[in-house]
């Protein structure tokens, strides 16, 4: 969020950050706790996951890593949470003794659509049902770094939003609350956007909402965010592959980042193509406007997925799709960018990826940090590990 003139400069927050780390260090290290809160759908390996890069965050700070958090379990001294979802306002955080950025590996929003794709558009009309705390300002802000949408809170905005969308082309309609391209159907006809949304949970609608967009063809997905640990500040862009899982399907496979020590301004500072460069700019304006309209809004890690591809024109164009306040799939290669920063404080830019393998011939190069390799309930045999690679 932006602040007047009088605060402290950059340089001088991170000097106490770096200075305050070292106290907990040379005194107490402190405790990392992963956190479990809130409603998701992340599977069994997810979870197994987010414990393991907690553990490199731990190894990160100097940090004792303690495990899942137990609110009835007395805590002494310096705490830090790794929570598995955005946790929901300010004062729910602070009972954790979560008061700023420093004390999470993710983000705390004020109201529970804030942590959704659901910002990402605007409402179908002025009359549009909307939850206390939305935001238009967000709303009109983002709307020439999006793709052409709607959210809606009520099923009936969602039915007018998609008829007015199908005029367009085949429309997306997307979960609040799914992850990974999950809870997602593309409609193209009225009768089809109907029975999607017949579908839906009402209740979970209401809360959270629902996204409705343009469908693009020939779509690449870049990441493109921003970590800080302590006093280690690392922005990226890279782009998302997809793979195909255990029954056939195309689904995330991992993610492949061009990390800059620094802020954005250190990033576009690199070379890009014309298309990355262009996320870059739709994400950091997004970025910007969210801490600027959402107040009580705060966050460690922030992420967002910006589509680029054609639509039914025949047009290229490209959009924020959403954004992630929370540890997601490609914070693997975020911690070891910031792993690899530590070490050497004369590196400036670092290759780091994320690589997800279902089936059970998968093999780890060396030098990769394993984060899961095992059979998981649901999604069967799978691999995924982190890898640095100087920057050619």
């Amino acid at each position: 969020m932006m602040t007047p003139d009088p605060s402290p400069p950059a340089n001088a927050v991170l000097s106490r950050r770096a200075a305050a780390s070292a106290v907990h260090t040379a005194l107490d290290p402190g405790d990392l706790f992963v956190y479990r809160g809130g409603v998701s759908d992340r599977a069994a390996h997810d979870h197994v996951t987010c414990a393991a890069i907690a553990r490199r965050i731990a190894d990160l700070k100097g940090f004792r890593f303690a495990g899942e958090f137990d609110p009835q379990a007395p805590i002494a001294g310096a705490r830090y949470f790794v929570p598995t979802n955005t946790l929901i306002g300010r004062e729910a955080a602070r009972t954790l003794g979560i008061d700023n950025e420093d004390d999470l590996f993710g983000g705390v929003a004020p109201h529970a659509f804030v942590a959704t794709k659901s910002i990402s558009h605007r409402l179908v009309g002025d009359h549009a049902h909307a939850p206390e705390g939305w935001s238009t300002s967000f709303a009109d802000a983002v709307r020439d770094v999006v793709l052409r949408g709607f959210t809606a809170f009520d099923i009936d905005d969602a039915q007018r939003a998609g008829v007015s969308l199908l005029a367009h082309g085949p429309v997306r309609i997307k979960r609040a609350l799914g992850i990974g391209g999950s809870g997602q159907t593309v409609v193209r006809d009225r009768r089809a956007l109907e029975r999607a949304l017949a579908d839906v949970d009402v209740d979970e609608v209401a809360a959270c909402g629902i996204a409705l967009e343009q469908e693009l063809a020939d779509v690449v997905t870049y990441s493109v965010g921003q970590v800080r640990i302590d006093d280690l500040v690392a922005t990226y862009c890279g782009v998302q592959r997809l793979t195909e899982n255990n029954t056939g399907q195309r689904v995330y496979g991992g993610s492949a980042l061009r990390v800059a020590r620094g802020d954005f301004d250190a990033l576009l500072s690199l070379p890009h193509t014309p298309e990355a460069r262009r996320a870059i700019e739709q994400a950091r304006l997004y970025d910007n406007a969210a801490f600027r309209c959402f107040d009580g809004l705060f966050a460690s890690r922030r992420n967002y997925d910006v589509a680029h591809g054609v639509d039914p024109a025949g047009r290229q164009c490209s959009g924020v799709l959403e954004q992630s306040w929370r540890i997601g799939g490609a914070s693997g290669a975020e911690v070891e960018a910031l792993m690899a920063f530590r070490r050497d404080p004369s590196l400036s830019v670092v290759r780091a990826s994320t690589t997800e393998i279902y089936g059970s011939a998968a093999t780890v190069p060396p030098g990769a940090t394993l984060y899961f390799q095992g059979n998981d309930d649901h999604a069967g045999p799978l691999t995924k590990y982190a890898i640095t690679d100087a920057d050619p």
